[in-house]
């Protein structure tokens, strides 16, 4: 099975405060099979956004994550697993009120840990997906 990976990217560019050179990607398809990269206050142009706000943060993260999902030929709806990490026990309400409005009614699994620090010290959290293509029933 060949695995399409979409929007690739090498960590010089994402992090470049960093010594890294890993070459990534932000989608990769397999089967049916969808897994995202984590995703944080960075919007899809590299940007960070709602620093020191982890609501606006788990909004973009979400906004994001329905954007790659349709990429990839999925969506919201196909979630079957979410792990949220936060870098602070206070802020686990409104994450949580935020990823919980954008997945009213899909009833994903989830894992929900609180962590010392992310990739860079503005993330207060992240969101990692897995999700499926839809089978088309007959």
């Amino acid at each position: 099975m060949t695995h399409t990976r979409l929007r690739k990217f090498n960590t010089k560019d994402a992090y470049p405060e960093q010594s890294l050179d890993n070459d990534l990607c932000m989608v990769v398809i397999a089967g049916n099979h969808i897994f995202l990269r984590g995703q944080t206050a960075m919007d899809l142009d590299g940007h960070i956004v709602g620093i020191g706000d982890a609501a606006a943060q788990a909004e973009n993260a979400m906004a994001c994550t329905k954007i790659l999902l349709e990429e990839a030929g999925s969506k919201l709806e196909d979630i079957c697993k979410v792990t949220i990490y936060i870098t602070d026990r206070a802020y686990r309400e409104p994450v949580y009120r935020v990823v919980g409005k954008w997945l009213k009614g899909v009833y994903p699994v989830s894992t929900g840990l609180i962590v010392n620090g992310l990739a860079k010290p503005e993330y207060l959290m992240e969101i990692d997906v897995e999700a499926v293509i839809p089978q088309d029933v007959e």
